[in-house]
């Protein structure tokens, strides 16, 4: 079964035939909805592919369930597409309703499909496509958000946030799904920091944003003295002098018993045996990571990187210092919101707020998401692992 696609007014939409639909939607508006607007084929929430290539199937003809072992509920669930994390991946799949035009979501389960449930999303393909055109509009600074155009700060990043939560609310009776809440909550995070260049780093903070989220006496700066004669990238000298880093930040410290050294004078003070890289005395070592990994800065180009001394191997970890703190403000302020709300955000629910997080981050700083050419990259994985229940620890360093 294929389902067509229709351009109109510039854009592009996957329609249903009447005949496509068949027995498998019988909720009147949902039919209406698929043979008439249809569902968007370019976004930046949710992907409809599967849709395209295979057409209406229902979660029991996805999975073969040859053992019967599958929910009833989920059973006849339309698979429709999926929620999309950074990359563009899809992340879970997207489940219609046609009895009812309920849309939500599952994880196949292929091997334990007994263990598969659902989670809501929208009461509707028409809400659902709401939904994510604002999210796409907030990333995009287009449509509803452009006024945002230009504007940055803790001000700008809570009035977008009420205006997202605004759209989320509309029509859902108050009570959007978790995935939005934390959408309207997180990612207008990304409005905090400038991207004027004023700084010479591809970001510009706020004053005092560190010391107003970590706390007064938190933030560690530096002085010329404690710099290693290799450390010649002035951008990020000057951001250490002024605006400094979290002594302790997300499965992170800082080196502030002795001057900041570089890796070669690290291993040797050390007394590590491990293979160094080359131009090692031009890597500085800034902190511990979790699992003997360093964070170093390229003392002349400014580039963040992840060492890991059991592999001997170095990995891309931030653009450069501006948006290293910002990661860990992002962590940071994500914990905070979560006492706030009574861990409302990670009941349940968080492979969705690492996927959200993700995407922020993505947004404000590719290389913070982005695998090297082995496929790892350590922001990834500790956002990976936390969804997995494999860390139990939030904040400081294992």
């Amino acid at each position: 079964m294929s389902t067509t696609m229709t351009t109109y007014a510039g854009d592009t939409a996957i329609i249903l035939t009447e005949a496509e639909l068949g027995p498998y939607v019988t909720h009147a508006s949902t039919r209406r909805w698929l043979t008439g607007p249809g569902l968007p084929s370019d976004s930046g929430v949710l992907s409809f592919a599967e849709l395209c290539r295979e057409g209406l199937r229902t979660v029991a003809d996805s999975t073969g369930d040859p053992d019967g072992r599958l929910a009833a509920e989920l059973r006849d669930q339309l698979v429709i597409g999926g929620l999309l994390g950074p990359g563009g991946l899809e992340t879970e799949s997207v489940l219609l309703d046609g009895a009812t035009g309920e849309v939500s979501t599952t994880h196949f389960l292929h091997d334990r499909p007994d263990l598969m449930g659902r989670r809501p999303l929208a009461p509707s393909l028409r809400t659902l496509v709401r939904f994510a055109e604002a999210t796409d509009e907030l990333a995009g600074l287009r449509g509803q958000f452009a006024s945002y155009v230009g504007r940055y700060g803790p001000q700008a990043v809570a009035e977008a946030s009420r205006h997202l939560l605004a759209v989320f609310e509309e029509g859902t009776d108050g009570e959007p799904a978790p995935l939005w809440k934390m959408a309207a909550l997180i990612r207008p995070l990304a409005l905090v920091a400038g991207r004027a260049g004023a700084s010479g780093l591809a970001l510009d903070l706020p004053p005092r944003l560190l010391d107003q989220e970590f706390g007064q006496g938190r933030v560690a700066r530096f002085e010329d003295v404690d710099f290693p004669a290799t450390l010649t990238h002035e951008p990020t000298r000057r951001f250490l002098r002024e605006v400094g880093l979290p002594e302790e930040g997300y499965l992170f410290s800082l080196d502030i018993d002795v001057p900041l050294r570089t890796l070669a004078e690290y291993c040797a003070d050390e007394n590590l045996t491990t293979e160094l890289p080359s131009r090692a005395d031009h890597l500085i070592r800034i902190g511990p990571l979790v699992e003997d990994n360093s964070l170093l800065v390229d003392g002349e180009t400014g580039a963040v990187l992840n060492w890991s001394e059991p592999e001997a191997r170095l990995f891309p970890l931030n653009t450069d210092v501006s948006t290293l703190a910002f990661t860990l403000w992002l962590l940071h302020r994500e914990q905070a919101i979560d006492e706030e709300s009574g861990h409302e955000l990670t009941t349940g629910t968080y492979d969705q707020l690492a996927m959200t997080m993700l995407q922020v981050l993505s947004t404000v700083d590719p290389t913070g998401t982005r695998a090297g050419r082995n496929g790892r990259h350590y922001w990834t994985e500790v956002f990976q692992d936390e969804a997995s229940g494999v860390l139990e620890s939030v904040g400081g360093v294992r």
